[in-house]
C-alpha cells in the first residue's frame, strides 16, 4: 500500500499544490508569500488525502 500511496502522492500533491496557487492568485494576493502557503497546503492536504485514496483502491 505505501508504493501505491507514494505513486498516488505524486499526482494528488500535484493538483492539490495547483488547486493552493490558483486560490491564493484568484483572491487578490499576488505576492510570494501566499503562494507558497496555498502551495505548502496542498502539499500538507495530500498526505492524507492520497493515504485515503489508496486505501479505498486496496480494499
Amino acid at each position: 500500500m505505501t508504493r501505491l500511496m507514494m505513486i498516488l502522492f505524486s499526482m494528488i500533491s500535484t493538483t492539490l499544490m495547483g488547486v493552493g496557487v490558483v486560490i491564493a492568485l484568484v483572491s487578490g494576493n499576488d505576492t510570494l508569500v501566499p503562494i507558497l502557503i496555498g502551495a505548502g497546503v496542498g502539499l500538507v492536504l495530500a498526505v492524507p488525502a492520497s493515504w485515503i485514496v489508496a486505501r479505498k483502491i486496496e480494499g
